[in-house]
């Protein structure tokens, strides 16, 4: 009679109950050591002990990680190729509203105020941050352009937004940083337009 083995039972494995956690740690390691473009999900895995599989089923992508792991606000990887994918004549305006509709919400000021100060003064936070945002802001902005030009100009376009956020939501400089949305709109919209597409 031979013996019948037990079915494998699926679901999470047994002893990752803390994987999540030590995933987490071990991108802050990673990225904080390496830059952004400088760490894979692979090196985060080996430092968490755990297989790149299970990076991937807990985050998904090296940004998904990433924004979890600094508590980045936005998602330009996700929001921006689809708002650049609309209609054309509008998408200068539709970056920056897009931005500062974000960053009204108090939650998402109070973590991205962090994150730039953060960035701003400090020597390993500045290549990550810039790392992240041109990967995956910059990158994608460029791809959808085709034009011999188009990393400048999306450079631009990040620089356009960067400054508006260190001035309305950082330095808090008045009459900026109490102007309406739709006011900041039309008039930094038709800059970030042109940058893109004249």
């Amino acid at each position: 009679m031979t013996e019948q083995r037990a079915p494998k039972k699926r679901g999470r494995p047994r002893g990752v109950s803390d994987a999540r956690e030590r995933i987490i740690a071990a991108a802050v390691d990673e990225f904080g050591e390496h830059g952004y473009d400088g760490t894979t999900v692979r090196s985060i895995a080996a430092r968490a002990d755990v297989d790149s599989a299970l990076v991937h089923h807990y985050f998904g992508t090296k940004a998904d990680l990433f924004a979890e792991a600094v508590g980045i606000p936005l998602r330009p990887d996700i929001d921006v190729p689809a708002i650049v994918a609309g209609p054309r004549d509008a998408v200068g305006e539709r970056l920056v509203r897009y931005v500062l509709e974000a960053f009204e919400q108090p939650d998402i000021r109070r973590r991205g105020v962090m994150l730039i100060r953060t960035a701003i003064g400090s020597r390993l936070t500045t290549p990550l941050l810039a790392g992240f945002l041109s990967r995956e802001l910059i990158g994608r902005i460029a791809k959808t352009l085709g034009v011999a030009d188009a990393e400048l100009r999306a450079t631009l376009v990040a620089s356009q937004i960067a400054g508006l956020l260190l001035t309305r939501y950082v330095l808090r400089l008045a009459p900026i940083a109490s102007a309406p949305v739709d006011d900041i709109v039309s008039r930094v919209g038709p800059t970030v337009q042109r940058y893109l597409f004249e």
